[in-house]
Protein backbone atom coordinates (compact mmCIF):
# COMPACT_ATOMS: atom_id res chain seq x y z
CA UNK A 1 0.00 0.00 0.00
CA UNK A 2 1.30 3.43 -0.92
CA UNK A 3 2.29 5.89 1.83
CA UNK A 4 2.90 9.13 -0.07
CA UNK A 5 0.18 11.16 1.61
CA UNK A 6 -2.71 11.11 4.01
CA UNK A 7 -5.95 9.81 2.59
CA UNK A 8 -8.89 11.94 1.51
CA UNK A 9 -11.98 10.01 0.45
CA UNK A 10 -14.14 11.91 -2.05
CA UNK A 11 -15.60 11.02 -5.44
CA UNK A 12 -18.94 12.22 -6.80
CA UNK A 13 -18.94 10.94 -10.38
CA UNK A 14 -17.14 8.75 -12.91
CA UNK A 15 -15.05 11.45 -14.64
CA UNK A 16 -13.51 14.09 -12.35
CA UNK A 17 -9.66 13.96 -12.22
CA UNK A 18 -8.66 10.71 -10.53
CA UNK A 19 -6.01 11.03 -7.81
CA UNK A 20 -6.40 7.88 -5.68
CA UNK A 21 -7.75 4.47 -6.66
CA UNK A 22 -7.86 0.82 -5.61
CA UNK A 23 -6.72 -1.71 -8.23
CA UNK A 24 -7.73 -5.34 -7.73
CA UNK A 25 -5.65 -8.50 -7.56
CA UNK A 26 -5.98 -11.88 -9.29
CA UNK A 27 -3.94 -13.98 -6.87
CA UNK A 28 -5.73 -17.11 -5.62
CA UNK A 29 -8.62 -16.45 -8.03
CA UNK A 30 -11.28 -19.15 -8.32
CA UNK A 31 -13.87 -20.40 -10.73
CA UNK A 32 -16.32 -20.55 -7.85
CA UNK A 33 -18.25 -23.60 -6.78
CA UNK A 34 -21.91 -23.82 -7.89
CA UNK A 35 -24.53 -22.09 -5.78
CA UNK A 36 -28.17 -21.07 -6.30
CA UNK A 37 -27.25 -17.84 -8.14
CA UNK A 38 -24.24 -19.14 -10.09
CA UNK A 39 -24.13 -21.53 -13.05
CA UNK A 40 -20.77 -21.85 -14.80
CA UNK A 41 -20.33 -24.31 -17.69
CA UNK A 42 -16.91 -23.95 -19.32
CA UNK A 43 -16.60 -27.43 -20.80
CA UNK A 44 -14.31 -26.32 -23.64
CA UNK A 45 -12.01 -24.62 -21.11
CA UNK A 46 -11.73 -27.67 -18.86
CA UNK A 47 -14.46 -26.78 -16.34
CA UNK A 48 -17.74 -28.44 -17.39
CA UNK A 49 -20.60 -27.81 -14.98
CA UNK A 50 -20.56 -28.50 -12.04
CA UNK A 51 -16.73 -28.52 -11.92
CA UNK A 52 -14.97 -25.70 -10.11
CA UNK A 53 -11.57 -24.91 -8.69
CA UNK A 54 -8.55 -22.58 -8.81
CA UNK A 55 -7.98 -20.64 -11.98
CA UNK A 56 -5.11 -22.21 -13.99
CA UNK A 57 -1.73 -20.97 -12.76
CA UNK A 58 -0.69 -19.60 -16.14
CA UNK A 59 -3.87 -17.51 -16.37
CA UNK A 60 -3.34 -16.16 -12.87
CA UNK A 61 0.25 -15.22 -13.75
CA UNK A 62 -0.79 -13.33 -16.89
CA UNK A 63 -3.57 -11.53 -15.04
CA UNK A 64 -1.24 -10.52 -12.20
CA UNK A 65 1.23 -9.13 -14.76
CA UNK A 66 -1.44 -7.05 -16.51
CA UNK A 67 -2.92 -5.75 -13.25
CA UNK A 68 0.53 -4.75 -11.99
CA UNK A 69 1.21 -3.02 -15.31
CA UNK A 70 -2.10 -1.13 -15.07
CA UNK A 71 -1.28 -0.04 -11.52
CA UNK A 72 2.12 1.16 -12.78
CA UNK A 73 0.53 3.18 -15.59
CA UNK A 74 -1.72 4.95 -13.10
CA UNK A 75 1.15 5.62 -10.67
CA UNK A 76 3.23 7.10 -13.48
CA UNK A 77 0.43 9.62 -14.04
CA UNK A 78 0.62 10.69 -10.39
CA UNK A 79 -2.33 8.62 -9.19
CA UNK A 80 -2.00 6.93 -5.82
CA UNK A 81 -2.79 3.21 -6.07
CA UNK A 82 -3.74 0.86 -3.24
CA UNK A 83 -4.32 -2.88 -3.58
CA UNK A 84 -6.52 -5.32 -1.63
CA UNK A 85 -5.07 -8.23 0.31
CA UNK A 86 -6.22 -11.56 -1.22
CA UNK A 87 -7.56 -14.30 1.02
CA UNK A 88 -7.42 -18.03 0.42
CA UNK A 89 -10.42 -17.93 -1.88
CA UNK A 90 -10.45 -21.74 -2.23
CA UNK A 91 -11.67 -22.31 1.30
CA UNK A 92 -15.26 -23.20 2.08
CA UNK A 93 -17.36 -20.64 3.92
CA UNK A 94 -20.61 -20.82 5.83
CA UNK A 95 -23.18 -18.99 7.89
CA UNK A 96 -25.69 -20.64 10.24
CA UNK A 97 -28.00 -21.10 7.21
CA UNK A 98 -25.80 -22.33 4.35
CA UNK A 99 -22.37 -23.59 3.35
CA UNK A 100 -20.53 -22.65 0.15
CA UNK A 101 -17.59 -24.70 -1.11
CA UNK A 102 -15.48 -21.77 -2.36
CA UNK A 103 -15.19 -18.01 -2.71
CA UNK A 104 -14.25 -16.04 -5.88
CA UNK A 105 -11.44 -13.45 -5.60
CA UNK A 106 -10.74 -9.73 -5.33
CA UNK A 107 -10.03 -8.60 -8.88
CA UNK A 108 -13.14 -6.42 -9.28
CA UNK A 109 -13.22 -3.85 -6.44
CA UNK A 110 -15.94 -1.93 -8.33
CA UNK A 111 -18.41 -4.73 -7.57
CA UNK A 112 -17.95 -4.43 -3.82
CA UNK A 113 -17.15 -0.77 -3.06
CA UNK A 114 -19.27 2.26 -3.97
CA UNK A 115 -17.79 5.71 -3.36
CA UNK A 116 -20.27 8.58 -3.11
CA UNK A 117 -18.72 11.79 -1.82
CA UNK A 118 -16.78 11.07 1.36
CA UNK A 119 -18.48 7.70 1.82
CA UNK A 120 -17.35 4.25 0.74
CA UNK A 121 -20.21 1.78 0.96
CA UNK A 122 -19.67 -1.98 1.06
CA UNK A 123 -22.34 -3.55 -1.16
CA UNK A 124 -24.51 -6.46 -0.05
CA UNK A 125 -23.28 -8.82 -2.79
CA UNK A 126 -25.79 -11.34 -4.09
CA UNK A 127 -23.69 -14.50 -4.45
CA UNK A 128 -22.79 -16.64 -1.48
CA UNK A 129 -19.26 -17.06 -2.86
CA UNK A 130 -18.81 -13.28 -2.57
CA UNK A 131 -20.27 -12.82 0.92
CA UNK A 132 -16.84 -12.35 2.57
CA UNK A 133 -15.15 -10.56 -0.34
CA UNK A 134 -15.19 -7.26 1.54
CA UNK A 135 -12.54 -8.63 3.90
CA UNK A 136 -9.85 -8.20 1.24
CA UNK A 137 -10.49 -4.44 1.30
CA UNK A 138 -10.67 -3.99 5.06
CA UNK A 139 -6.91 -3.22 5.47
CA UNK A 140 -7.11 -0.24 3.08
CA UNK A 141 -10.45 0.93 4.48
CA UNK A 142 -9.05 0.77 8.01
CA UNK A 143 -6.14 2.94 6.87
CA UNK A 144 -8.48 5.47 5.26
CA UNK A 145 -10.57 5.59 8.43
CA UNK A 146 -7.45 6.28 10.51
CA UNK A 147 -6.21 9.03 8.17
CA UNK A 148 -9.36 10.84 7.04
CA UNK A 149 -11.56 12.14 9.89
CA UNK A 150 -14.33 12.93 7.40
CA UNK A 151 -14.42 9.47 5.83
CA UNK A 152 -17.80 7.76 6.19
CA UNK A 153 -17.28 3.99 6.20
CA UNK A 154 -20.60 2.26 5.62
CA UNK A 155 -21.79 -1.29 4.98
CA UNK A 156 -25.20 -2.25 3.64
CA UNK A 157 -27.11 -4.90 5.61
CA UNK A 158 -25.51 -8.29 5.00
CA UNK A 159 -28.14 -10.49 3.34
CA UNK A 160 -29.00 -13.94 4.62
CA UNK A 161 -28.93 -15.45 1.08
CA UNK A 162 -31.11 -18.40 2.07
CA UNK A 163 -33.02 -20.46 -0.49
CA UNK A 164 -35.81 -17.86 -0.22
CA UNK A 165 -33.50 -15.24 -1.73
CA UNK A 166 -33.49 -17.05 -5.08
CA UNK A 167 -36.17 -18.37 -7.40
CA UNK A 168 -36.04 -22.16 -7.29
CA UNK A 169 -34.30 -23.86 -10.24
CA UNK A 170 -34.06 -20.56 -12.13
CA UNK A 171 -30.92 -21.50 -14.11
CA UNK A 172 -32.22 -24.98 -14.89
CA UNK A 173 -35.51 -23.56 -16.17
CA UNK A 174 -33.71 -20.80 -18.11
CA UNK A 175 -31.51 -23.31 -19.95
CA UNK A 176 -34.61 -25.20 -21.11
CA UNK A 177 -36.18 -22.11 -22.72
CA UNK A 178 -36.02 -21.20 -26.38
CA UNK A 179 -34.18 -17.99 -27.27
CA UNK A 180 -37.53 -16.29 -27.89
CA UNK A 181 -38.73 -17.31 -24.44
CA UNK A 182 -35.47 -16.09 -22.88
CA UNK A 183 -35.89 -12.67 -24.49
CA UNK A 184 -39.48 -12.52 -23.22
CA UNK A 185 -38.23 -13.13 -19.67
CA UNK A 186 -35.55 -10.50 -20.27
CA UNK A 187 -38.12 -7.86 -21.24
CA UNK A 188 -40.06 -8.73 -18.10
CA UNK A 189 -36.83 -8.54 -16.02
CA UNK A 190 -37.68 -11.95 -14.60
CA UNK A 191 -34.36 -12.56 -12.88
CA UNK A 192 -33.16 -15.01 -10.26
CA UNK A 193 -33.25 -12.93 -7.07
CA UNK A 194 -36.45 -12.43 -5.09
CA UNK A 195 -37.46 -9.40 -3.02
CA UNK A 196 -37.15 -10.88 0.48
CA UNK A 197 -34.10 -8.71 1.32
CA UNK A 198 -32.16 -5.79 -0.21
CA UNK A 199 -29.56 -6.89 -2.75
CA UNK A 200 -27.20 -4.90 -4.95
CA UNK A 201 -23.70 -5.00 -6.37
CA UNK A 202 -21.91 -1.64 -6.40
CA UNK A 203 -21.14 -1.94 -10.14
CA UNK A 204 -24.87 -1.67 -10.89
CA UNK A 205 -24.72 2.00 -9.84
CA UNK A 206 -23.43 4.73 -12.16
CA UNK A 207 -22.70 8.11 -10.56
CA UNK A 208 -23.63 11.38 -12.28
CA UNK A 209 -23.13 13.71 -9.32
CA UNK A 210 -26.55 14.47 -7.86
CA UNK A 211 -28.10 11.61 -9.86
CA UNK A 212 -27.42 7.91 -9.31
CA UNK A 213 -28.58 5.45 -11.97
CA UNK A 214 -29.19 1.93 -10.61
CA UNK A 215 -29.84 -1.09 -12.80
CA UNK A 216 -32.41 -3.71 -11.87
CA UNK A 217 -30.53 -6.91 -12.71
CA UNK A 218 -29.49 -10.46 -11.86
CA UNK A 219 -27.82 -9.17 -8.70
CA UNK A 220 -29.73 -5.97 -7.84
CA UNK A 221 -33.40 -6.11 -6.85
CA UNK A 222 -36.10 -3.56 -6.10
CA UNK A 223 -35.53 -3.92 -2.37
CA UNK A 224 -31.88 -3.01 -2.92
CA UNK A 225 -32.79 0.01 -5.04
CA UNK A 226 -35.23 1.15 -2.35
CA UNK A 227 -32.48 0.79 0.29
CA UNK A 228 -30.10 2.87 -1.83
CA UNK A 229 -32.80 5.51 -2.37
CA UNK A 230 -33.32 5.83 1.37
CA UNK A 231 -29.61 5.73 2.17
CA UNK A 232 -28.64 8.38 -0.37
CA UNK A 233 -31.57 10.62 0.47
CA UNK A 234 -29.86 13.77 -0.83
CA UNK A 235 -29.47 12.23 -4.28
CA UNK A 236 -31.92 11.38 -7.01
CA UNK A 237 -31.83 7.61 -7.46
CA UNK A 238 -33.17 6.37 -10.80
CA UNK A 239 -34.11 2.73 -11.41
CA UNK A 240 -33.26 1.68 -14.96
CA UNK A 241 -33.77 -1.52 -16.94
CA UNK A 242 -32.19 -2.71 -20.16
CA UNK A 243 -33.16 -5.47 -22.56
CA UNK A 244 -30.31 -7.93 -22.14
CA UNK A 245 -30.00 -11.65 -21.58
CA UNK A 246 -28.99 -12.08 -17.94
CA UNK A 247 -27.71 -8.55 -17.13
CA UNK A 248 -24.96 -8.40 -14.52
CA UNK A 249 -23.60 -4.91 -14.11
CA UNK A 250 -24.28 -1.51 -15.62
CA UNK A 251 -20.76 -0.32 -16.40
CA UNK A 252 -20.78 -1.74 -19.91
CA UNK A 253 -24.22 -0.31 -20.71
CA UNK A 254 -24.40 3.38 -19.71
CA UNK A 255 -20.97 4.98 -19.26
CA UNK A 256 -20.44 8.73 -18.74
CA UNK A 257 -17.19 10.22 -20.01
CA UNK A 258 -17.54 13.84 -18.93
CA UNK A 259 -20.38 16.32 -18.35
CA UNK A 260 -22.54 16.28 -21.47
CA UNK A 261 -21.03 13.15 -23.04
CA UNK A 262 -22.08 9.55 -22.42
CA UNK A 263 -21.57 6.30 -24.28
CA UNK A 264 -24.40 3.77 -24.57
CA UNK A 265 -24.57 0.13 -25.61
CA UNK A 266 -26.42 -0.27 -28.94
CA UNK A 267 -27.14 -3.94 -28.23
CA UNK A 268 -28.99 -3.17 -24.99
CA UNK A 269 -32.04 -1.02 -25.70
CA UNK A 270 -33.39 0.68 -22.64
CA UNK A 271 -36.63 -0.53 -21.14
CA UNK A 272 -36.74 2.79 -19.28
CA UNK A 273 -37.23 5.37 -22.07
CA UNK A 274 -37.01 8.27 -19.62
CA UNK A 275 -33.25 7.63 -19.38
CA UNK A 276 -32.80 8.89 -22.93
CA UNK A 277 -35.37 11.63 -22.38
CA UNK A 278 -33.40 12.89 -19.37
CA UNK A 279 -30.13 12.91 -21.33
CA UNK A 280 -31.73 14.75 -24.25
CA UNK A 281 -33.50 17.28 -22.02
CA UNK A 282 -30.15 18.23 -20.47
CA UNK A 283 -28.19 18.35 -23.77
CA UNK A 284 -26.07 15.25 -23.22
CA UNK A 285 -24.51 13.88 -26.40
CA UNK A 286 -24.84 10.11 -26.77
CA UNK A 287 -22.12 8.03 -28.42
CA UNK A 288 -23.27 4.59 -29.55
CA UNK A 289 -20.43 2.20 -28.78
CA UNK A 290 -18.71 0.44 -31.66
CA UNK A 291 -18.57 -3.33 -31.53
CA UNK A 292 -15.79 -4.93 -29.55
CA UNK A 293 -12.95 -6.66 -31.37
CA UNK A 294 -13.99 -9.73 -29.37
CA UNK A 295 -16.27 -12.07 -31.30
CA UNK A 296 -16.68 -14.49 -28.38
CA UNK A 297 -16.06 -14.47 -24.67
CA UNK A 298 -12.53 -15.01 -23.42
CA UNK A 299 -11.79 -18.46 -21.91
CA UNK A 300 -13.37 -18.93 -18.47
CA UNK A 301 -14.93 -15.46 -18.74
CA UNK A 302 -18.52 -14.96 -17.55
CA UNK A 303 -18.59 -11.26 -18.58
CA UNK A 304 -20.12 -10.04 -21.84
CA UNK A 305 -18.17 -9.23 -25.01
CA UNK A 306 -18.91 -5.52 -24.47
CA UNK A 307 -15.89 -5.08 -22.21
CA UNK A 308 -14.63 -2.42 -24.63
CA UNK A 309 -17.08 -0.11 -22.80
CA UNK A 310 -15.74 -1.08 -19.40
CA UNK A 311 -13.04 1.60 -19.46
CA UNK A 312 -11.68 3.86 -16.73
CA UNK A 313 -11.98 7.64 -17.08
CA UNK A 314 -8.88 9.37 -15.67
CA UNK A 315 -10.21 12.89 -16.22
CA UNK A 316 -12.75 14.49 -18.59
CA UNK A 317 -10.25 14.29 -21.46
CA UNK A 318 -8.38 11.05 -20.70
CA UNK A 319 -9.60 7.46 -20.71
CA UNK A 320 -7.91 4.08 -20.18
CA UNK A 321 -9.17 1.56 -22.77
CA UNK A 322 -8.23 -2.08 -23.36
CA UNK A 323 -5.26 -1.91 -25.75
CA UNK A 324 -6.67 -4.15 -28.49
CA UNK A 325 -9.97 -2.22 -28.79
CA UNK A 326 -9.00 -0.07 -31.79
CA UNK A 327 -12.62 0.78 -32.82
CA UNK A 328 -13.37 2.17 -29.34
CA UNK A 329 -10.05 4.01 -29.18
CA UNK A 330 -10.72 5.68 -32.54
CA UNK A 331 -14.29 6.61 -31.55
CA UNK A 332 -13.13 8.29 -28.35
CA UNK A 333 -10.32 10.11 -30.14
CA UNK A 334 -12.91 11.60 -32.52
CA UNK A 335 -14.31 13.39 -29.48
CA UNK A 336 -10.96 14.88 -28.51
CA UNK A 337 -10.21 12.31 -25.83
CA UNK A 338 -6.69 11.12 -25.08
CA UNK A 339 -6.73 7.33 -24.88
CA UNK A 340 -4.28 5.34 -22.78
CA UNK A 341 -4.18 1.79 -24.21
CA UNK A 342 -3.91 -0.79 -21.43
CA UNK A 343 -3.53 -4.55 -22.11
CA UNK A 344 -6.15 -6.21 -19.93
CA UNK A 345 -7.86 -9.09 -21.69
CA UNK A 346 -5.90 -11.67 -19.68
CA UNK A 347 -7.64 -10.26 -16.58
CA UNK A 348 -11.28 -10.27 -17.62
CA UNK A 349 -12.03 -13.87 -16.61
CA UNK A 350 -11.36 -12.74 -13.04
CA UNK A 351 -14.36 -10.40 -13.09
CA UNK A 352 -14.31 -7.62 -15.69
CA UNK A 353 -12.23 -5.02 -17.46
CA UNK A 354 -10.59 -1.72 -16.44
CA UNK A 355 -13.56 -0.09 -14.70
CA UNK A 356 -14.46 -3.27 -12.81
CA UNK A 357 -10.82 -3.71 -11.80
CA UNK A 358 -10.77 -0.42 -9.89
CA UNK A 359 -12.64 1.49 -7.19
CA UNK A 360 -12.42 5.25 -6.70
CA UNK A 361 -11.03 6.70 -3.49
CA UNK A 362 -10.45 10.33 -4.48
CA UNK A 363 -11.39 12.40 -7.51
CA UNK A 364 -11.02 16.16 -7.54
CA UNK A 365 -14.32 17.99 -7.79
CA UNK A 366 -17.50 18.67 -5.88
CA UNK A 367 -21.10 17.51 -5.91
CA UNK A 368 -22.90 19.07 -8.88
CA UNK A 369 -26.28 18.75 -10.55
CA UNK A 370 -25.77 17.65 -14.16
CA UNK A 371 -29.49 17.15 -14.81
CA UNK A 372 -31.19 20.38 -13.67
CA UNK A 373 -34.05 19.64 -16.07
CA UNK A 374 -35.67 16.57 -14.58
CA UNK A 375 -38.22 14.29 -16.24
CA UNK A 376 -41.50 13.78 -14.42
CA UNK A 377 -41.91 10.36 -12.85
CA UNK A 378 -38.25 9.36 -13.14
Amino acid sequence: MENESKTIVSSWNEWDPLKHVIVGRAENGMLQAPEPAVYRDFAKDGFPYPNWGPMPEERVARAVEQLDNFAGILKNRGIRVDRPEPLDWSQAIQTPEWKQESMLGCMPPRDVLLTVGNEILEATMSHRSRWFEYLAYRPVLEKYYAEDPNFRWEAAPKPRLTENTYKKDWHKNWNQLSEEEQWAKSEASDWIVTEVEPLFDAADIVRFGKDLFVQYSMVTNDAGIRWLTQHFSNHRVHKVRYKELQPWHMDSTLVPIRPGLVICNPARPTLTPKVMELLEKNDWEVIWAPKSVLTEKRPLCYCSIWLNMNFLVIDPNTVCVEASETPMIEELEKHGIEVIPVPFYDVVMFGGCLHCGTADVYREGTLEDYFPNQVDGF
